[in-house]
C-alpha cells in the first residue's frame, strides 16, 4: 500500500499533543485587535481541543500522528 500524503494546510494549522488530541489556534486574532481587552487577546492566544465532529476529517488529512 502506498504512503499517504499529510495535508500541508491542515498540518500548518492544527497540533497534535503527545496524549493524541487535536487542538486548534482561535480565530479572529489578526483584525480589529485594538478595541479587545488585553484579557480577550490573550485568550486568543490559547489553542482549543477540536470539536468531536470534526475529528474524523482531520484524521484523514493527517494520516501521520493521529492514532
Amino acid at each position: 500500500m502506498p504512503k499517504l500524503k499529510t495535508h500541508k494546510g491542515a498540518k500548518s494549522r492544527f497540533h497534535i499533543t503527545g496524549t493524541g488530541r487535536l487542538m486548534r489556534a482561535k480565530g479572529m486574532k489578526s483584525h480589529l485587535r485594538r478595541r479587545r481587552t488585553k484579557r480577550t487577546k490573550r485568550l486568543f492566544d490559547e489553542m482549543v481541543p477540536v470539536a468531536a465532529s470534526d475529528r474524523s476529517r482531520l484524521k484523514r488529512l493527517l494520516p501521520y500522528g493521529t492514532g
